[in-house]
């Protein structure tokens, strides 16, 4: 893990002492959750990063700003989530695309190959009638420690 990290402890039991521990994280380089949960939970060697809306580190949601503004901002979030669990883009699994329009899944689809490169994880896109904020546009991802 990073030196950056920023733990929320392990408050889960260990069965018969000796089960790998679950461990929470939020990343220093963004707003801190606005609700009961971890940016960052690992276990087992995966990284599992809760969806990241397009709200910038200081907390100012994007939701008034053009998609691709939006969808450049998810990813960056996504970016410190992966740096602060001590991996990076080309260790996704998994990743979960929310969009309230799907009309703008291509423009989505776009930013996405230009942030990941020649990655291809494995994704889902899911059409959402709202996202918190009014954001157009939300991803969550699991990615490998090792």
């Amino acid at each position: 893990m990073a030196s950056s990290v920023i733990t929320t402890g392990n408050d889960l039991p260990r069965a018969g002492g000796g089960a790998p521990s679950i461990d929470r994280f939020d990343s220093p380089q963004l707003a801190s959750p606005g609700g009961h949960y971890s940016h960052i939970v690992t276990h087992r060697g995966v990284a599992y990063i809760s969806g990241q809306l397009p709200v910038t580190p200081g907390g100012t949601p994007l939701c008034g700003e053009p998609f691709e503004i939006q969808a450049r901002q998810v990813l960056s979030n996504l970016d410190a989530c992966l740096a602060t669990a001590g991996t990076n883009r080309g260790k996704l699994l998994s990743v979960t695309v929310y969009v309230t329009d799907m009309g703008d899944w291509p423009a989505f689809d776009q930013v996405y190959k230009e942030w990941l490169g020649p990655g291809r994880p494995a994704r889902a896109v899911a059409g959402a009638s709202e996202l918190h904020y009014g954001s157009a546009v939300e991803v969550h991802a699991v990615a490998a420690l090792d």
